[in-house]
């Protein structure tokens, strides 16, 4: 991945140390943090191969390493020492082969107990804070409803103040980068437009650099899941796919040959879709896709429908206990999902289709409509379809690729920004 390490923002943040306690917020002076809007590309920078090839095949011997990366064995041994200096991995001498001589022959791995990030996904209802380490696996994980505020600026700043007081707990831990995914459309310095919530130029990536006195990246949430995707799946490196994501708001993105496609101009806008027709779903007929499928779209459905529920929760549980209405209204969902995948995926015409976000996982029984709707409605008769591996996590999983975007494009400049 390639991150732009290029907005410096001056903040009144403590330095960081190699080890930050949890009081370690004592302000010193002004210092500049960074602010980077997350690329989520597979870098090229051997230091960023290297440290790949230790993710992905670690414990891994540097003559392997130089085979995986085509790298030369000098410069393999060149980018191991100094991310073995940084910290970043570490050697495994207990699992050297018995009667070798010399460190080319002690394998070694990504450092998995030192260091963590800071991911963080502000939904439309709900905020996922998580911290992960540098294998992408989440660490701990807290859920809190978006915050309300009489500005944007306020419930931005409430979420970091929440990340701050979580970050905390991680005492001994060096905390490297923060990611921030979020919907809407990300610009340079972090600075956001989210239509849904009635923002417009908030600087997300700034104020949750000064709430957390760290480097922060930010990204649309769905590009952010679709890197998810290529982080857990970490050795295919030809991943064309398409990723549509479904919940309380709808979304697509596309990778290229590990690149997420990043518009200029934003996410692609697919929420004002038609549904075609509908039974259950979108009593007022408004004919748009989001309103139908989004989690407050089928919970109004179903209480027009006459099913006394106050969450999706409990629709799902009505459903699993035998309510029809509660079954048709979920299962209606998935057909509209699937005809959508369908035409969407027609007009790419990707290797893969993901499908990710709660609407596809939280009733799994609703999958079998998803795949007949697809089938029925695509003109390609042989698509590979796959549920994200993420499922329940992709919230979480989608902060951490953002979190991890700069360490994994450029390790040792990103931390560079936080010694």
């Amino acid at each position: 991945m390639t991150s732009t390490l290029d907005h410096p923002i001056l903040a009144n943040a403590a330095p960081i140390g190699a080890v930050r306690p949890a009081s370690s917020h004592a302000s010193t002076g002004p210092r500049p943090l960074h602010v980077t809007t997350a690329s989520l590309q597979f870098s090229t920078k051997a230091a960023a191969l290297v440290l790949r090839a230790a993710r992905v095949s670690g414990p891994v011997f540097r003559d392997d390493a130089a085979a995986i990366t085509g790298l030369s064995i000098s410069t393999v041994n060149r980018q191991v020492s100094a991310l073995l200096k940084a910290g970043l991995i570490r050697e495994r001498a207990d699992l050297t082969p018995p009667g070798v001589v010399g460190r080319p022959r002690v394998p070694f791995e990504v450092n998995t107990d030192g260091f963590l990030t800071v991911g963080i996904h502000i939904g439309y209802q709900v905020t996922s804070i998580t911290t992960h380490d540098l294998q992408h696996r989440v660490a701990g994980a807290i859920s809190i409803p978006t915050p309300p505020g009489e500005t944007p600026e306020d419930v931005v700043a409430q979420v970091g103040a929440s990340a701050r007081r979580f970050a905390d707990r991680w005492v001994g831990k060096r905390l490297l980068w923060a990611g921030v995914a979020i919907g809407g459309r990300v610009t340079e310095g972090g600075v956001v437009d989210h239509p849904r919530l009635g923002w417009q130029g908030v600087p997300v990536g700034r104020l949750v650099a000064e709430a957390l006195d760290l480097p922060v990246s930010v990204a649309s949430h769905v590009e952010a899941m679709a890197a998810a995707e290529q982080v857990v799946n970490a050795a295919d490196q030809s991943q064309n796919f398409l990723y549509f994501y479904a919940r309380e708001m709808v979304g697509i993105a596309f990778s290229v040959d590990g690149t997420v496609h990043t518009p200029a101009a934003g996410p692609p806008t697919i929420g004002h879709f038609p549904t075609g027709p509908t039974v259950l779903l979108d009593p007022d007929n408004t004919g748009r896709l989001e309103q139908a499928v989004s989690d407050s779209g089928v919970l109004y459905a179903a209480q027009k429908a006459g099913v006394e529920v106050k969450t999706l929760d409990e629709l799902r549980a009505a459903a699993r206990t035998g309510n029809t209405v509660a079954n048709d209204i979920l299962v209606e969902r998935g057909e509209v999902l699937g005809r959508t995948v369908a035409l969407i995926s027609d007009i790419f015409n990707p290797d893969h289709v993901i499908l990710g976000g709660q609407a596809f996982t939280d009733y799994p029984e609703a999958l079998p409509a998803v795949s007949k709707a697809l089938r029925a409605t695509t003109v390609i008769t042989q698509r590979d379809v796959r549920v994200a591996r993420s499922a329940i996590t992709v919230q979480q999983k989608a902060a951490g690729a953002v979190a991890l975007d700069a360490i994994y494009a450029d390790p040792l400049e990103a931390l560079a920004y936080t010694a």
